[in-house]
C-alpha cells in the first residue's frame, strides 16, 4: 500500500523559509508527477506548483513563482517544496499528491496518493 507523508511545516516569521518534504513509501516516486497544494482557513484547496515525471516545474500561482521551488530526490524517494520569503498569506495546510501537471492546473485522479498535510503558519 503506497503512502505519502508530508513534514517540515511549522511556525515561521514573515520573510523566513521552510522546506517541506513529501516522502513516499510503498512505491517509487521516480516516474510520478507530484503536485503541491495548500488550503488556507475558510478557502478551497488550490494547486500551487507541480514537478513532472521529467522534472519540469510548473507554477499555478503567480505569487509563489519567485519564492517557491520544487525538487526531487530519488535516492530518498522524496519531493521537496522550498519556500522562501514567506508571507502571512502563505499560511495554510500544505499537501502533496501524485498528480498530472497540466498547463493550466494540477489534476488528480481518485486513485492518486495524497499526504495528510502539514501546517505552515507565517506570523510574527
Amino acid at each position: 500500500q503506497g503512502q505519502l507523508v508530508e513534514s517540515g511545516g511549522g511556525l515561521v516569521q514573515p520573510g523566513g523559509s521552510l522546506r517541506l518534504s513529501c516522502a513516499a513509501s510503498g512505491f517509487s516516486l521516480n516516474g510520478f508527477a507530484i503536485g503541491w497544494f495548500r488550503q488556507a482557513p475558510g478557502k478551497e484547496r488550490e494547486g500551487i506548483l507541480c514537478i513532472s515525471a521529467s522534472d519540469r516545474t510548473r507554477y499555478y500561482k503567480e505569487d509563489v513563482k519567485d519564492r517557491f521551488a520544487i525538487s526531487r530526490d530519488n535516492t530518498n524517494n522524496t519531493v521537496y517544496l522550498h519556500m522562501n520569503a514567506l508571507k502571512p498569506e502563505d499560511t495554510a495546510v500544505y499537501y502533496c499528491a501524485t498528480s498530472a501537471c497540466l498547463s493550466r492546473n494540477i489534476v488528480t485522479a481518485p486513485n492518486d496518493y495524497w499526504g495528510q498535510g502539514t501546517q505552515v503558519t507565517v506570523a510574527s
